[in-house]
């Protein structure tokens, strides 16, 4: 699988821009047609690192932004390899998150939810390079459809 291009640009400003183009007012669907949503707030959370280590992200990361058009391909790869995601806070994996991987060890993690019609849709959560965790999220339970329409209530 060819990884896509990295992407390089001389200011913030303009990976924000291509943030909210491509991500924010886009129409992205994962590649079985659940469309992922993304908020502009998300953008510092993304692209930005913690130069103390204390959760604070202060710092622009442009190896982190270079990965940007990796977000998109991720979801929309066929053969992404998907896990269940950990929710910490259960200490537990939750069939609602879903994370990919296709490209490295680069991440990406969606939550799911429903629509009116009962259909799964997707808010965006975060996306990384896992190299210290890669492991461990590849030796998670495989993300199941059936298993997250139960947990919301949807029909499978």
């Amino acid at each position: 699988m060819a990884l896509p291009p990295l992407v390089h640009y001389a200011t913030v400003a303009e990976y924000r821009s291509h943030y909210e183009r491509v991500y924010c007012r886009g129409n992205i669907h994962t590649f079985d047609g659940i469309r992922v949503y993304f908020s502009a707030g998300k953008f510092g959370h993304m692209f930005y690192e913690s130069t103390a280590r204390d959760g604070r992200k202060d710092v622009f990361s442009p190896v982190r932004a270079q990965r940007i058009d990796w977000i998109k391909a991720t979801l929309e790869h066929p053969e992404a390899a998907l896990f269940e995601g950990w929710d910490k806070t259960t200490r537990q994996y939750d069939a609602t998150r879903r994370v990919a991987v296709v490209y490295e060890d680069f991440v990406v993690v969606i939550a799911m939810g429903l629509k009116q019609d009962g259909s799964l849709k997707a808010n965006f959560v975060t996306c990384y390079q896992a190299d210290n965790s890669i492991g461990k999220i590849r030796s998670s339970p495989a993300w199941s459809r059936a298993a997250c329409l139960r947990l919301l209530g949807g029909d499978p």
